[in-house]
C-alpha cells in the first residue's frame, strides 16, 4: 500500500446494504496519483455501486472514502463534484443540438453556478482552453460539428472532453468503449492513457481486451469483495478469477 499522501483516492472497509443484501461488502481500495485503474467483474459484482458510493449517488452503509485526504462520505453529490472527482455514466450525456465547441464551453466551470452563468464571458482563456481539450480528445476538426452528427464513439469522447475541461483530479468512466468500433477502442485506450498522465482514471469496463490494453492496476470485485487485485497479468492467470469471470 501506498502512503497516504501520494494516494488520490482511498477507500477502507466500505459496505452499502440494500434490504440486507451487500452490494459492496467491506472494500478497500487504493488508487495513486495519475494512476489508471481498471475495476472489472461479472454483472452484479457492485463495480457501478462503488462509483456510486464514491460520487455520493448511494450513501455507505459503513467504512470510508477519502479523495486527496478528503472524506466523501459526509458530502453532496454537486459538493464532490467541486471537490475534483468527475464522473461519466454509459449512455453519453451530451447537448446533442449544441456544437461540439458549445458543450465544451457549457462545461467550463464558470457556469457552474446561476451568476458565474450571467457573468460568463466568452475570453481568449476559455477558446484556449476548448481547442487544447478538443485537441485531446481527437474532436479539434469537428469544433463546429453539431453533436447529434458525431459518431458513437466521439460523443462518448466529447463527454470525457466535458469532464476535462473541469480538471477532475479523479476521473471515474463506466464501461467507456460499450459500442464503439476496434479503431474507436484503440483510439480511446490511447486517450485514457494520455489523461491519467495529470489525474487518475479509475475506469470500469467488461471488455478484457481492452482491459490488457490500458490498465495499470485491475481490481476484480465478485459479489461485492475483492476477488483479485494487482497487474493485469497477474490478475488474468489467477485461478480464482479463471473460474468466476473468464471461465464463463
Amino acid at each position: 500500500m501506498s502512503t497516504s499522501t501520494d494516494l488520490t483516492l482511498a477507500i477502507e472497509d466500505l459496505t452499502v446494504s440494500f434490504d440486507g443484501f451487500k452490494a459492496v461488502d467491506d472494500l478497500n481500495l487504493y488508487i495513486d496519483k495519475n494512476e489508471l485503474h481498471v475495476v472489472i467483474g461479472p454483472n452484479g459484482a457492485g463495480k457501478t455501486t462503488v462509483l456510486d458510493l464514491i460520487c455520493g449517488k448511494t450513501k455507505a452503509s459503513s467504512g470510508s472514502i477519502k479523495f486527496l485526504n478528503k472524506e466523501l462520505t459526509e458530502l453532496a453529490e454537486h459538493e464532490i463534484v467541486r471537490s475534483g472527482v468527475g464522473r461519466k455514466f454509459q449512455t453519453p450525456s451530451i447537448y446533442e443540438n449544441l456544437t461540439v465547441f458549445e458543450n465544451l464551453e457549457v462545461s467550463y466551470p464558470y457556469g457552474r453556478s446561476v451568476l458565474g452563468s450571467l457573468f460568463f464571458k466568452r475570453d481568449q482563456n476559455v477558446i484556449d482552453k476548448i481547442h487544447e481539450i478538443a485537441k485531446e480528445i481527437m474532436l479539434d476538426d469537428a469544433l463546429d460539428t453539431e453533436s447529434a452528427l458525431l459518431s458513437h464513439g466521439q460523443k462518448q469522447w466529447l463527454e470525457i472532453g466535458m469532464l476535462l475541461i473541469q480538471d477532475p483530479q479523479l476521473l471515474m468512466l463506466d464501461e467507456p468503449v460499450a459500442g464503439m468500433s476496434v479503431k474507436e477502442r484503440e483510439q480511446t485506450g490511447d486517450l485514457l492513457k494520455k489523461i491519467s498522465k495529470g489525474r487518475s482514471v479509475l475506469v470500469i469496463e467488461h471488455d478484457m481486451d481492452f482491459v490488457a490494453q490500458i490498465a495499470q492496476k485491475v481490481t476484480v470485485l465478485h459479489q461485492g469483495k475483492i476477488l483479485a487485485a494487482g497487474q493485469m497479468e497477474k490478475v488474468q492467470n489467477d485461478p480464482k478469477v479463471i473460474e468466476v469471470y473468464l471461465g464463463h
